[in-house]
C-alpha cells in the first residue's frame, strides 16, 4: 500500500470546532469549557476513520511573533482577541493527542502552514500521498497530484477536497499560483491589503494572461483603467503580500513525516483525559475505534488477547452436581432486560475459570435443572461475581426471584476506583486490565446485558466470554481498591447496598392515576391561558418555544435591555428571562415565564403518567456509578426532581400515594446535612456550638457576621449568610457572591472576610483541603471515598482551579452521601431483623421514603430515627424531620 499521510492545521481546526459548537454546551462539572476540545477530536476521529491514514500529524502556532510579523508588523493584527471560553483548550487538545499517540509540532518564529508545507513536500517526495486538512486557503499552494487539502465548510462537519483539478475550478488558476492571486487580492482575515478594486476574477485573468505573478508586476504600465492605476500604486504591496503568503517547504523540523507512523493508542491516558472533559459518548466512540487503530492493543503495549472460551456441555439432569462441584467465585453473565418490574433472561453464562463457562438457556432446562439453578442463584453460600448487580437481579427476579450471595460487582467496583470515568463497560475494562478482548458480536443494545436475541455460535461464545473474563477482572480491581483504602467502603456499604436499590426499584411507589390525569388537564389549562395571555400582551400570535421568535419580540418589538450574548443572538433562557422581568416589569414576560412553568410541569406529569406499570407503580432507577462524589441519582423516570419550591408544583407529590393494603408513607430527612459535615470537618467552635444548641444555623451565622443578636437577624441578613455558607463549599468567589445575592463586588468581598473572621476555622479548613489534596493527589470523605485530583498540580490554570473547587465540595457532598447510604442500609436491616413488613421506597438526595405497613408505624419511625441520627459519629448531632401522609405531599415536613 501507498502511506497515506494526514496533517492537520491545529489551531484552524480548533478554533472551527470552538465556533462551530456552543460553549455553553460543553462544560465540565467543574465549569471547564471543552467545546473545542471535542469538536476537534470528534473530527479527527472522524478523518481518521473515513481516510484510513498510515501516518497522521498535527502542527500548531508557536506564538503571534513570526518572521512574517518581523517583515510586516501589521500582519494578523486586526483579528479579535481569543474568546475566554478558548484558552487553554489546546492544551487539552494536545494532552488527548498524546493519549492517541499522535505527533504534533510546533517551531519558534514559523505559523504551523509552514510546518504543514515542509511536511507535504517531503512526503511527496518519499512517495506518499498527502492530505492536509486546513481552513486556511494559503494551503491551497501545496496541493499537487499527491497532497490534496481538506477544507471545512460548514463547522467541522463537512469538507471540500481540493485538488488541482478543483483549485482551479474555484479559482482560475492552478494551485502553484494561487499565492499569486492572493498577492494581488489581498487576505482581510491576515490584515494583509490587496490591490484596491482587484477581486479574485481579474487577479486570476493578469495571472493567466501575464503567466505569473513577476509577470504582471513587470508589465504594470501596460494595464489600463483605474485598476491598472491602482495596481501601480501598490506594487511594493503585493510584492511583500507575496513573500508573506509564501509558504516555507524546508523548515528544519524535529519531526518528518517518517516519524508520523499511526502508534497504538494509550487507553489508560484516554480514560484519564475524558475522565477531566467528561466526555462519555466521544469516549465510547473512540474506544470503539480502537480496534480497528490497534487490532485490540493493550495500553501497556501487549497485545490484548481474544477471549477464546470454550463452552462446557452439562448433560441434562446434572447442572445441580455441577453447581454444587465448586465453592470458588463464580462469573455470573446474563443475556436479558435487566430493568426494574419487567426484567427477563433468556440465558445465562457460569464460569469459575477464564478458560470454559457453562451457558445454559432458560426455557430450555429441564424441571430438575431449573429447580437446581434457582436454588444455586438465591444461595447466599456461593460466591458469584457479576457485572452490574442491580441489572442481573432484575433481569433473574422472575426466573429466581433475583441473586444472592455477589461477592463482587466489576461495574461498581471500577466505578469506586475510578469516580471521574464516565463508562464502566466490561469489554473496555476488561482490555485495560486483564488484556483480554470479550468484544462480543454487534448487535441493537438495549441495555449493558442484553446481548440480543440472536443463539447464534458467536452470540453464546460473546456470553461465555463475558462470565469467563469476571473472575480473575475482580482480582484486578480488589488490587486498585486495596490500593486506594476503598475495600471496606465497597463491601460494607457500596455492595450491600446494590440488593436495597434493587428491592427499591422493584417495589416501586404508588401512584394516583385520577390525580395525575387531572394535574395533566390543569397544568395544559394553564399553559393555555398563559399563552393567551402573551399574545394579548404584545397584539400577535408568536411561537414561544422559539428563541428566535423571541428575541425578535423582546429585542427588537419591545426594545428590552439585551441579555447575554450568544452565537444565535441573545439568550432568552429562563434565568436571563426571569431577571429581564425583574428589570422591565413586562406583562408578556410574567405570561411567557408562567407558560414556561406550566409546559415544565406537564411534561413532569406526562413522563409519570407514561412511566406507570401495570401494577400501578412508577419504578425508578437508581443509579449508582454516575455522580463522582458518590451520590445516587435517579432516572427513568427521574423522581429526585419532582418540584418542590412551589405550591403548584408540589400538587404533582400529591400524586404519589400509599399502595393499596399499606397504611402511611413517611418521609424522614437530615436537617443542614452538608453544613453539618462542615462543621464536623472543620472543627469550627461556632458552628459546632450553634448545632450543639439547637440554634437555627444560619440565624446563628447572620447574628455573628452582622453583629447583631439573633433576634435581630433579617430575613435578608440570613438569606445572605444562607447563599454564602453553603456556596463556600464550593468555591463560591466575591464576584459568585455578588451575582446571586445581586449586590456589588465590594459588598460581597466584606461580607466574606466578616464570615471568616468570625468563623477561622472554616478559613483553615478550606485552605488546608486544597492543600493536602495537591500533596496526596485525591480528597477523602469521612468514610475514605475518595476522589483523584491530578489537575490540582495542573500547569493550566483554568484546569487546576477547576480542580481546586471540586477538592472544596467533594468531602462535603461526597461525605453526605455517605451518610445517607450508611442510614439507608441500617434503615434495611432493621426492618428486616425486626419483621416488618414496611419497606423504603425511595431516596431524594437527604430524605428517605417509607411505605409503612399497619400496625407499623410506631416502629418504623423509631427504627427510621435512629438509624439515619446514628448512620455517622460527628462532632455535631445529625437532626432528622419525620411526617407522615396518605401521600408524598401531605408526609413532607
Amino acid at each position: 500500500m501507498r502511506p497515506r499521510l494526514l496533517i492537520i492545521d491545529g489551531h484552524s481546526m480548533a478554533f472551527r470546532a470552538f465556533f462551530a459548537l456552543p460553549a455553553d454546551k460543553f462544560m465540565t462539572s467543574g465549569g471547564a469549557y471543552t467545546n473545542a476540545v471535542h469538536g476537534f477530536i470528534s473530527m479527527l476521529a472522524t478523518l481518521i476513520k473515513n481516510e484510513q491514514p498510515t501516518h497522521v500529524g498535527v502542527a500548531f502556532d508557536a506564538g503571534a511573533h513570526t518572521f512574517r510579523t518581523e517583515v510586516f508588523p501589521q500582519y494578523k493584527g486586526t483579528r479579535d482577541a481569543t474568546p475566554e471560553p478558548f484558552k487553554g483548550q489546546v492544551a487539552l487538545i494536545k494532552e488527548v493527542l498524546d493519549a492517541m499517540n499522535i505527533r504534533y509540532l510546533e517551531k519558534d518564529r514559523f505559523e504551523a502552514d509552514d510546518i504543514l508545507a515542509t511536511w507535504s513536500t517531503c512526503a511527496a517526495e518519499a512517495g506518499m500521498e498527502v492530505l492536509l486538512c486546513s481552513g486556511d486557503r494559503d494551503t491551497l499552494q501545496l496541493v499537487n497530484d499527491h497532497v490534496t487539502v481538506l477544507y471545512p465548510v460548514k463547522g467541522v462537519s463537512e469538507l471540500k477536497r481540493y485538488t488541482p483539478e478543483a483549485v482551479e475550478e474555484k479559482y482560475g488558476v492552478r494551485p502553484e499560483q494561487y499565492p499569486d492571486l492572493a498577492a494581488l487580492v489581498g487576505e482581510t482575515s491576515d490584515n494583509i491589503p490587496g490591490v484596491p478594486g482587484v477581486g479574485p476574477k481579474t487577479a486570476a485573468k493578469w495571472v493567466n494572461q501575464f503567466g505569473s505573478l513577476t509577470e504582471v508586476l513587470n508589465s504594470a504600465e501596460t494595464i489600463k483603467g483605474k485598476v491598472g492605476e491602482k495596481l501601480r500604486d501598490h506594487l511594493d504591496q503585493v510584492r511583500q503580500n507575496r513573500e508573506i503568503n509564501r509558504l516555507l517547504t524546508d523548515v528544519d523540523l524535529d519531526v518528518m513525516p517518517n516519524d508520523l507512523t499511526v502508534q497504538q493508542w494509550d487507553r489508560n491516558k484516554l480514560h484519564e483525559i475524558f475522565d477531566m472533559l467528561e466526555f462519555r459518548t466521544l469516549r465510547e466512540r473512540l474506544l470503539a475505534m480502537m480496534g480497528a487503530v490497534d487490532q485490540g492493543t493493550h495500553d501497556e503495549g501487549g497485545a490484548a488477547q481474544g477471549a477464546s472460551t470454550q463452552i462446557m456441555e452439562v448433560a441434562a439432569g446434572e447442572l445441580a452436581q455441577w453447581l454444587s462441584s465448586t465453592r470458588q467465585p463464580m462469573g455470573l453473565a446474563v443475556a436479558g432486560k435487566g430493568v426494574p418490574s419487567r426484567g427477563t433472561a433468556w440465558q445465562i453464562a457460569l464460569s469459575a475459570t477464564p478458560e470454559s463457562a457453562v451457558v445454559v438457556t432458560l426455557d430450555e432446562l429441564s424441571d430438575a435443572d431449573s429447580v437446581a439453578l434457582r436454588q444455586w442463584l438465591m444461595d447466599p453460600h456461593y460466591p458469584k461475581i457479576v457485572h452490574s448487580a442491580k441489572e442481573a437481579w432484575h433481569a433473574l427476579h422472575s426466573f429466581s426471584g433475583g441473586v444472592k450471595g455477589v461477592i463482587a460487582d466489576t461495574e461498581l467496583a471500577a466505578y469506586l476506583a475510578f469516580p471521574d470515568q464516565r463508562s464502566y463497560g466490561l469489554e473496555d475494562l476488561s482490555i485495560r486490565y486483564v488484556s483480554r478482548d470479550i468484544t462480543p458480536v454487534a448487535h441493537q443494545a438495549q441495555g449493558s446485558l442484553d446481548l440480543g436475541l440472536d443463539d447464534t455460535d458467536d452470540a453464546l461464545r460473546a456470553l461465555a466470554n463475558r462470565a469467563a473474563v469476571l473472575p480473575q477482572l475482580a482480582q484486578a480491581l480488589d488490587a486498585e481498591l486495596s490500593d486506594r483504602s476503598l475495600t471496606a467502603l465497597y463491601q460494607e456499604m457500596e455492595l450491600p447496598l446494590t440488593v436495597v436499590l434493587a428491592q427499591m426499584e422493584h417495589v416501586g411507589v404508588a401512584v394516583d392515576l385520577e390525580q395525575l390525569r387531572s394535574l395533566d388537564a390543569f397544568f395544559a389549562h394553564q399553559g393555555s391561558e398563559a399563552q393567551k395571555a402573551a399574545f394579548e400582551a404584545i397584539g400577535r400570535q408568536v411561537n414561544l418555544g422559539s428563541p428566535k421568535q423571541l428575541q425578535e419580540v423582546l429585542f427588537d418589538q419591545l426594545d428590552m435591555p439585551k441579555t447575554k450574548k450568544i452565537k444565535t443572538g441573545y439568550t432568552t433562557d429562563a434565568a436571563s428571562l426571569a431577571d429581564l422581568f425583574v428589570k422591565t416589569g413586562h406583562p408578556f414576560l410574567q405570561h411567557l415565564l408562567e407558560y414556561r412553568d406550566s409546559t415544565k410541569l406537564r411534561q413532569t406529569v406526562e413522563g409519570l403518567l407514561k412511566s406507570v406499570a401495570d401494577d400501578g407503580r412508577v419504578h425508578t432507577t437508581f443509579q449508582q456509578t454516575v455522580a463522582a462524589t458518590g451520590r445516587l441519582s435517579s432516572t427513568d423516570p427521574n423522581l429526585q426532581n419532582i418540584p418542590i419550591r412551589t405550591e403548584t408544583g408540589r400538587r404533582i407529590r400529591q400524586g404519589f400515594v400509599v399502595g393499596e393494603g399499606l397504611d402511611t408513607l413517611l418521609t424522614a430527612d437530615y436537617s443542614q446535612i452538608e453544613m453539618r459535615i462542615m462543621a464536623h470537618l472543620s472543627q469550627d467552635d461556632g458552628l459546632i456550638s450553634a448545632f450543639q444548641a439547637g440554634e437555627d444555623l444560619h440565624n446563628f451565622v447572620g447574628a455573628r457576621v452582622f453583629g447583631v443578636s439573633i433576634d435581630e437577624v433579617t430575613p435578608q441578613m440570613r438569606s445572605k449568610v444562607k447563599a454564602m455558607s453553603y456556596g463556600l463549599a464550593y468555591g463560591l468567589s466575591a464576584f459568585g457572591l455578588s451575582k446571586q445575592l445581586n449586590i456589588s463586588v465590594g459588598e460581597a468581598s466584606t461580607l466574606m472576610d466578616d464570615y471568616f473572621t468570625r468563623f477561622g476555622g472554616v478559613r483553615d479548613y478550606l485552605t488546608s483541603v486544597v492543600a493536602r489534596a495537591r500533596t496526596t493527589g485525591y480528597t477523602e470523605t469521612i468514610m475514605g471515598r475518595r476522589r483523584y485530583l491530578p489537575d490540582l498540580t495542573s500547569d493550566n490554570r483554568q484546569r487546576r482551579e477547576n480542580a481546586e473547587r471540586v477538592a472544596l465540595n467533594a468531602p462535603i457532598q461526597g461525605s453526605a452521601a455517605d451518610v445517607i447510604k450508611q442510614a439507608m442500609l441500617g434503615v434495611d436491616a432493621a426492618f428486616r431483623s425486626e419483621g416488618l413488613s414496611s419497606r423504603l421506597l425511595l431516596q431524594i438526595h437527604d430524605e428517605l421514603i417509607v411505605e409503612v405497613a399497619p400496625g407499623e408505624q410506631e416502629i418504623a419511625e423509631r427504627i427510621v430515627r435512629e438509624e439515619m441520627a446514628g448512620a455517622m459519629q460527628l462532632s455535631v448531632p445529625l437532626a432528622v424531620s419525620v411526617g407522615t401522609g396518605q401521600n408524598w405531599h401531605d408526609a413532607g415536613h
